[in-house]
């Protein structure tokens, strides 16, 4: 029997590049501490032995710091790595009075508004690192039709702010689409026929291939009628079936794995994984509490990326580089 042909993949690491803080307390506004960032040349050089080149969405405490700046603009230009946009509401002048948890969620912004932050944004890493980003993420997730609009105003070519099968008190990414796609302008968590801003979620899925029927299987359990009886983390227990998000920073490596596996199977062609370069150091943000739970954070990646090499042709690119390939995905 002829050998199976090894399927070919794009996969791309992005990380949200920001500012740490307490995500237990306040949203700061000036002064924001960026000391993560020292540690982003050890990173690359981790990414550089592995093939990768990331994608630093960065914000504006990041950005409009010069020396920061240096150090993205040199990966930049050595072909290292792309650098995009990532908007925090609450540290992205101009800065209003309103600044709690609802604010903190840019779909929660007039429009105008949204303009204006953006605006400034792409304005200091043109002047500081030299470059117009391409893509784009909300911080928090979560985007709308007047977050859409403004990316296509601003000439970006792709965003990231879906993250399938995750929801909240103000959105739901369940039904999304978990491949990249073109999204609709009235609705941008359905494929639409506009042709100019791709959509590129991160990687969420399950353990088991098959990802339409376990996502509505999930959707029903979670549902009112169902949730008491606590059936999803039954499947879990039985290692039945896993809900997984391919981020370092909330999946193991053999739950990573299983995911990646599960994609693979399904026949999707982009793997797409993210982290907070905030994890980078000992912070507050949750995920990195001691430096033990840092060198987990290089492992996972690494394990997963040597997993994908053994079972796929893997081509390591940015998101804007995926476009590409991702165009010939969506249309077919």
């Amino acid at each position: 029997m002829p050998r199976e042909k090894r399927p070919e993949i794009q996969f791309i690491l992005s990380v949200d590049t920001e500012e740490e803080f307490d995500w237990g307390e306040g949203f700061p506004q000036q002064n924001c501490s960026i000391e993560n960032i020292k540690q982003i040349p050890a990173f690359q050089a981790f990414c550089d032995q592995l093939g990768v080149r990331p994608t630093y969405l960065i914000d504006y405490p990041v950005a409009q710091d010069l020396q920061a700046a240096a150090v993205f603009r040199g990966f930049v230009q050595q072909g290292k790595a792309e650098v995009g946009a990532h908007l925090h509401p609450w540290c992205n002048p101009p800065l209003t009075e309103e600044n709690g948890e609802y604010e903190s969620h840019i779909i929660h912004l007039p429009g105008d508004l949204i303009r204006s932050k953006l605006k400034v944004l792409t304005d200091a890493i043109y002047t500081n690192i030299g470059i117009a980003p391409t893509c784009f993420r909300t911080g928090r997730w979560g985007t709308d039709a007047k977050v859409i609009q403004a990316l296509l105003d601003a000439q970006f070519l792709v965003d990231s702010s879906v993250i399938p099968l995750y929801e909240n008190p103000y959105f739901s990414f369940l039904d999304s689409p978990n491949q990249p796609y073109w999204p609709d302008l009235d609705d941008p968590l359905a494929e639409g026929a506009q042709r100019e801003l791709l959509e590129i979620p991160v990687s969420s899925g399950f353990t088991r291939s098959n990802y339409i029927f376990w996502r509505k299987l999930h959707k029903t359990f979670s549902g009112k009628r169902l949730r008491h009886l606590h059936l999803i983390g039954l499947l879990c227990r039985l290692k039945l079936v896993k809900k997984v998000y391919l981020s370092p920073e909330l999946a193991n490596t053999s739950d990573m794995k299983a995911l990646v596996g599960a994609e693979i199977r399904n026949k999707n062609t982009v793997i797409h994984m993210f982290f907070h370069s905030s994890s980078l150091i000992t912070s507050t943000n949750g995920y990195s509490q001691s430096d033990s739970d840092v060198v987990r954070l290089y492992q996972r990646i690494r394990e997963v990326v040597l997993y994908l090499r053994e079972n796929a042709n893997v081509t390591f690119c940015t998101i804007s580089e995926c476009m590409k390939g991702a165009n010939k995905y969506v249309d077919g």
